[in-house]
């Protein structure tokens, strides 16, 4: 490990990130005009984010910095790609995507975590050997809202307690399998494609995750996994819908069986997307 990376791991393990992740979700939520206001302000100097895509143009209308930050689009600043395209459920930044090797994800030069950590569950990731990845960075200037990638059931979903470590660029090429240590909420599906995983990667900072299932999942940051069994009442999910979204920047992860799907050939580390392109499509 480098000497940088080595500052960014310390620096990274040493911290209270429970403490002041429920802290910043805290502060998110003020009302008061004056520090609500400053909030947005403050993101809005040093961020490049474009008010006009806003259902809400005027940001000093909403009724707290995470409102502000988890913003509604207008129904036409997000076209979907026609089918049977497989949708990229959010805006962001490819940070890695390719083949599931050896039941292996590739993280960034020298790192790497296995499905069935990434998962909590070693028979559940068995489904995905050999298949193919996307990890998404979503960066604070991107829309957080988190979308369907296709028509699908949801059959099961897992919170895997964890760490908060950030999840920027600097600190995934740091901290050896970051996203399967970190706080997580793994949705599983079911849909025409086959069976395929959303991963919902905490961080630092990021004070909530939440489905339009079951609402917000955390805070609080419990030290205990949680299951949500929906065989009973399984929700079907159109592609484009809304399923949840983050309060602050994060990652989300996409798992597809061996031979299900392909992803764009113009996709690579580092592209920028945005929700409702075409990040695949079914292999024929």
């Amino acid at each position: 490990m480098s000497l940088s990376g080595l500052i960014e791991h310390a620096s990274q393990a040493i911290l209270p990130t429970r403490p002041l992740s429920s802290l910043v979700h805290r502060l998110t939520q003020i009302e008061t005009p004056a520090i609500k206001n400053a909030s947005i302000d403050f993101l809005l100097k040093h961020f490049d984010i474009d008010m006009s895509e806003a259902r809400q143009e005027d940001p000093h209308a909403y009724r707290s910095f995470n409102a502000f930050f988890t913003r509604e689009l207008k129904a036409d600043a997000r076209p979907l790609a026609p089918e049977p395209a497989l949708l990229c459920p959010v805006d962001g930044r490819i940070s890695q995507l390719g083949a599931i090797e050896n039941s292996t994800i590739f993280q960034a030069k020298g790192r790497s975590y296995t499905s069935a950590a990434l998962l909590a569950d070693a028979a559940a990731a068995k489904t995905y050997d050999n298949g193919q990845f996307a990890t998404i960075y979503l960066a604070p200037n991107n829309y957080h809202r988190i979308h369907m990638p296709l028509d699908a059931r949801l059959t099961h979903a897992r919170f895997v307690p964890g760490r908060l470590f950030s999840v920027r660029p600097s600190t995934a090429q740091a901290i050896d399998a970051l996203f399967a240590r970190n706080e997580r909420l793994v949705l599983h599906f079911d849909s025409a494609l086959g069976p395929f995983v959303l991963v919902m990667v905490g961080a630092l900072f990021v004070g909530s995750m939440e489905t339009v299932m079951e609402g917000k999942i955390s805070p609080p940051h419990s030290r205990n996994i949680r299951d949500f069994d929906y065989r009973e009442r399984t929700p079907r999910l159109q592609r484009g819908e809304e399923l949840g979204r983050f309060n602050m920047g994060s990652t989300v992860i996409l798992l597809f069986p061996q031979n299900s799907m392909a992803w764009a050939d113009d996709l690579a580390p580092g592209t920028v997307v945005r929700m409702g392109q075409a990040l695949g499509a079914p292999r024929s």
